[in-house]
């Protein structure tokens, strides 16, 4: 009844995908005899029939000129469909395009807009807060993994070097359950799945409550991501920005009960002379270390990066550090190089920008008294481990542990006075406001703003209580003399 026509003559015979074919033959229109669709089209792939009806003879005259041509570029048919391989592509694009864009892939793209542009520190940090939002964005079954797995397989599956490769097997079954079930975008929309994130925000994967500083931390990771979300119409708004903001507490405040007194920073630096056995030097090549810390006020990271042409060492009198870089501590997965401390420029400060901080005689006594004994690590760096590369996070933290030990009686080993390296650049601060020194001149030494230091150390300077009950005293005299 129907006549065919072969594939032309000369049309490439190669071999197709699977679930395609080459096997094509194109047959002409007929007609149905019915009133509605009265013209046919079939066609034949690998042996099985497709057809299509038409409510006219130019309709139907169009799609054969359609297959044909598909059939003259050499494009394999979908066996099951019949449709031409590009017209497949095209409906799965296009459902694709429809579908609802989902959390682990919103999250992907975002950070691997950002990553270029983001230090190790804030890569880590942005992948931790959506990660922690992933716990609620994930929908749970019989067989979920455990909430540490399904952070673990996030925070690597974030990383751009990674996407494509296989998944460590340990993480392997949680990495396909968080790109298989995770919960579209907008479900953050719904208020009962948007109070789920507001606790994995609040608190840690064994129900205490996060520090204040974490819960900060992860709120402005996710909304940064939201407010992305909504400039590309993703979401039609922010739920943050209609959310009550949870009160939490803060650690901006510095503690006082962390502040060594000067007796007590003397006797902790001379501890650190202690640790470690005579012939590694573990402590005594970290003594100059925590010295600028105490006496200058530099963050750890700034002290790593510290190098010998950034000093000037008289030998009488004041000397002066210029910092230009910090070189912080993020794991490999998070840094450029590869290797664990990136390499950037001071905190809040452009890449050009440095930092001249003069540091009393005391300190350019114990700076010139280690480069004496030690002289410079790789790169001229002041500070090194035996092997001259970068004095590891966990070397310093682990000396001033034994340290403090050896330092202060068993009640102060247990309390948080100087808990952290960090302290000593508190003691530091606050010793200079004591001193009088202007909180302006305090925060450029610093390198913080003065409002950040107002907030943070206002309630570590001696002497406000007394001098503001002198001048109440004085206005309640005055007001008696009127009297």
């Amino acid at each position: 009844m129907s006549t065919t026509e072969d594939t032309p003559a000369g049309r490439p015979r190669g071999s197709a995908r699977p679930g395609y074919s080459l096997d094509i033959r194109l047959w002409k229109v007929t007609k149905t005899g019915r009133k509605s669709r009265p013209y046919r089209l079939r066609w034949v792939v690998a042996g099985q029939v497709h057809g299509n009806t038409f409510a006219t003879s130019a309709l139907a005259d169009s799609r054969r000129s359609e297959l044909w041509q598909a059939m003259r570029r050499g494009e394999a048919f979908h066996k099951e469909s019949g449709l031409p391989e590009s017209e497949v592509r095209a409906t799965a694009e296009a459902a694709e395009a429809k579908a609802p864009l989902r959390w682990f892939e919103f999250c992907r793209n975002y950070i691997a807009g950002r990553w270029r542009t983001s230090a190790a520190k804030s890569r880590e940090s942005m992948a931790d807060g959506l990660a922690t939002v992933a716990l609620a964005m994930v929908q749970r079954g019989e067989g979920s993994p455990e909430d540490t797995d399904l952070r673990l397989a996030f925070r690597w599956g974030i990383v751009p070097a990674n996407a494509g490769e296989e998944p460590p097997a340990e993480l392997q079954a949680a990495y396909e359950w968080l790109t298989t079930s995770d919960r579209p975008v907008l479900d953050l929309i719904d208020a009962k799945v948007f109070e789920d994130v507001q606790y994995r925000l609040t608190y840690r994967l064994d129900g205490v409550r996060a520090a204040g500083e974490t819960y900060k931390r992860r709120r402005r990771a996710l909304n940064t991501a939201l407010e992305h979300a909504v400039d590309c119409q993703k979401l039609p708004e922010n739920p943050l920005q209609r959310a009550k903001r949870k009160r939490v507490g803060s650690e901006e405040v510095v503690d006082r009960r962390v502040l060594v007194n000067a007796v007590q920073g003397r006797q902790l630096l001379t501890a650190v002379s202690y640790v470690g056995s005579w012939g590694r030097n573990r402590g005594r090549r970290l003594v100059a270390f925590y010295a600028v810390l105490y006496y200058a006020g530099l963050r750890p990271a700034e002290a790593v990066g510290l190098r010998l042409s950034d000093c000037q060492l008289p030998l009488e009198g004041w000397g002066m550090l210029t910092l230009r870089e910090t070189r912080p501590v993020s794991a490999k997965q998070w840094t450029d190089s590869g290797d664990r401390h990136d390499r950037r420029g001071l905190k809040a400060g452009d890449a050009s920008t440095d930092r001249p901080v003069p540091v009393p005689p005391v300190l350019v006594a114990i700076l010139r008294s280690h480069l004496g004994e030690f002289g410079t690590a790789k790169e001229g760096r002041l500070f090194g481990n035996e092997r001259g590369a970068v004095v590891g996070s966990s070397t310093y933290w682990r000396v001033w542990r034994e340290a403090r030990e050896y330092a202060l009686p068993p009640e102060r080993v247990a309390s948080s006075l100087a808990g952290r390296p960090y302290d000593l650049r508190h003691a530091c601060i606050t010793r200079w406001l004591n001193a009088g020194v202007p909180i302006a001149e305090v925060a450029r030494r610093v390198g913080n703003s003065p409002e950040v230091i107002h907030r943070r150390y206002h309630g570590c300077v001696d002497g406000h209580e007394e001098a503001a009950n002198v001048k109440i005293a004085q206005a309640l005299a005055a007001d008696e003399d009127t009297a």
